[in-house]
């Protein structure tokens, strides 16, 4: 593929990671490593990963401003997470660089088969709105953070639909505050990841342009499309986690071939 046209599907990429960010708390992520490698033509796994983990990370930070100044951000439970997944996030970014390609990918394809099939559950409903951190949430919250940043790390994912059922299961949240609080880790986890990649020599600087780009375009899509999506998230969840699913065995086949 021409340079030109990997450019433009990497900030059209770009757009649908923000946006998917916006609206569910995470998922653009999953798809960033398989776009970068089937649609953009880089032909380097750990290339993918890494671009892909930097680009995340920008995203998720103009999501997380606009989600600050709504004030949906549960701050000390969101730091906590972060903070405590940022040491997994680290660990399993350079076990990852240690792991051939190939091999690599075909992980990458059961995380996002199983991403894609937790979606197909129906969203948890209710939660505390007013949710505090205290002793017995602290204990809960660190472990989870731990293993959920070392898998983010190590797959190059921004984990979002594991940080937001994991935030809920241990504080008793609700699902908004869940999704606005994620961000604060896919944001870290991404940091740490692209950071790792990086020193590395496996970020693409180019495509890593217009993949932020495209993210500037997904945030402000996302900002009106939250309150019309409202009417039809069930829909929307399972026709994005069919498309996860799908993408995942693709991507698993072309791991295997």
């Amino acid at each position: 593929m021409e340079p030109a046209g990997g450019l433009i599907i990497a900030a059209a990429g770009g757009a649908l990671i923000a946006l998917l960010l916006g609206l569910f708390g995470g998922g653009g992520s999953v798809l960033a490593t398989p776009l970068l490698l089937y649609g953009v033509g880089i032909s380097d796994p750990h290339v993918a990963i890494g671009t892909g983990a930097a680009a995340v990370a920008l995203n998720a930070a103009a999501n997380l401003a606009v989600q600050a100044r709504a004030g949906t951000v549960k701050w000390p439970c969101a730091t906590l997470f972060a903070v405590a997944g940022l040491a997994g996030s680290l660990a399993g970014a350079a076990l990852a660089q240690r792991v051939d390609g190939q091999a690599l990918l075909g992980g990458f394809a059961l995380a996002m088969l199983a991403v894609g099939l937790a979606m197909l559950r129906p969203a948890a409903s209710g939660g505390d709105p007013g949710v505090r951190l205290d002793g017995p949430m602290m204990l809960k919250l660190a472990p989870v953070g731990l293993v959920v940043g070392f898998a983010a790390g190590f797959f190059g994912i921004g984990g979002g639909f594991l940080i937001v059922p994991g935030l809920m299961a241990a504080t008793g949240m609700t699902m908004a505050n869940a999704a606005a609080s994620s961000l604060l880790s896919v944001l870290l986890f991404g940091v740490a990841t692209a950071s790792t990649y990086a020193m590395a020599g496996r970020v693409d600087g180019p495509v890593l342009l217009a993949l932020a780009v495209g993210g500037v375009l997904g945030v402000a899509l996302a900002r009106p499309l939250v309150p019309r999506l409202a009417a039809h998230a069930a829909l929307a969840r399972r026709l994005f986690a069919a498309m996860v699913v799908v993408t995942a065995l693709y991507v698993g086949w072309r791991a295997l071939v």
